[in-house]
This record gives C-alpha cells, structure tokens and sequence, in this order.
C-alpha cells in the first residue's frame, strides 16, 4: 500500500507540474500574441485582413513548423522572419497550442458557382489534367493532420497566393508533392479550390 500511495503521489505532483507549464506556456503565448501577433492575425487568430492567415483552429504542430522555418528562412517572408527571429522553439509551440484552442470563425463562400467547381477538384481532382484531390493528402473535411495544415474557413486569398507561390516555386518549404500538384492547376482551378475552402 505504501509503494502505491507514494506512486499515486508522484502521480499527481508530475501531473500538477505539467499543468503549470502548460499555464506558464499559455500565458507566454498569450503575452506574445498580445504584443505582435495580434496585428496581422488577430488576438485570437481571427484575422480581419485577406492577406494574413486565419490561424484559430490550426493545428499547433503545422503552426510550430512554419514559425521556425521562418526563423531558419527555408520559407521566405521578411516581416515573418522578423517576427520569428527572437523567437525559442518553446514558444513557438506554445504559440501554436493557443492558435489551435481558439474558435474557427467559418463564412460562407461569396461565389456559389465558383465554389462549387472547387468543392468537384478538391475532392475528385482533374482527371484531365492530371491534378490529384486535395482531399487525398488534406481529408475530405479539409482539416488537414498535424503536418498539413487546416484549410477548411482559411480566406480564399490567402489559399490561392499560396498555391500560386507553390505553383511558381515560390514556396519551397513544405513537400515535393505541392509543387507537383500545384504546377498543374490553372488559374480558375487555384480561385474555385480556394472559394470552396473559405466557405467549409
């Protein structure tokens, strides 16, 4: 009984001192959000402006990455590389547990018939073309997993710059198989992919 109360006790003390760091690690992030962050992206991740990602939902993991390979340079942004630079990998995903707890704000898509041509590709993909499903790597719910990014309520011009960045090579720090994919997609099929996204 002795070896399992004392068990049961360093149970507990890990468990309370784990929660105290993440408390200590939100609040970091929080603080962080409030003194930079909150300009382009919003204090809680909702972003008002098409030029900047909504980041409420994302996943934390997918968040911590693209921070750092700001930092490193691998994908280019000179006010991201700013931002990340004096940033430590701690708080990095400290910032994406917070981006990710936050509520996902989802508005309809403004062009109907736009979207629905994007809702056809993404899930079935261009045969013609030789274009895959998006849903194939990202989920049918355009969720994405803990490497590949939330898409579903992200801003329809935020998603199209991107895969026109991949398109071009312009983004290279993410796989091969985005550069492939996105080299095939005309313009119409990047703006209606996008349009369907933003409404999910």
């Amino acid at each position: 009984m002795g070896l399992r109360n004392s068990l049961v006790t360093v149970g507990i003390g890990l468990w309370m001192a784990g929660a105290a760091i993440a408390q200590a690690d939100e609040a970091r992030a929080v603080k962080i959000v409030n003194g930079v962050c909150f300009l382009c992206h919003g204090a809680q991740g909702e972003s008002s402006s098409e030029v900047f990602p909504r980041l409420a939902g994302q996943h934390w993991e997918y968040v911590a990455k693209q921070l750092d390979n700001f930092k490193s340079g691998k994908r280019k942004s000179s006010a991201m590389f700013d931002m990340a630079a004096k940033l430590t990998p701690d708080e990095m995903v400290a910032l994406g547990r917070y981006f990710e707890k936050q509520p996902v704000t989802a508005e309809p898509a403004r062009d109907v018939a736009l979207a629905a041509v994007g809702k056809y590709i993404f899930h079935n993909g261009n045969k013609y073309s030789g274009v895959a499903a998006c849903a194939s790597c990202h989920g049918a719910g355009a969720l994405g997993t803990n490497n590949l990014p939330r898409l579903a309520g992200q801003f329809a011009a935020y998603i199209e710059n991107q895969l026109k960045q991949f398109n071009q090579r312009e983004r290279t720090n993410d796989n091969a198989v985005m550069h492939s994919i996105a080299s095939k997609m005309t313009a119409l099929e990047m703006a209606a992919v996008s349009e369907y996204l933003s409404g999910k």
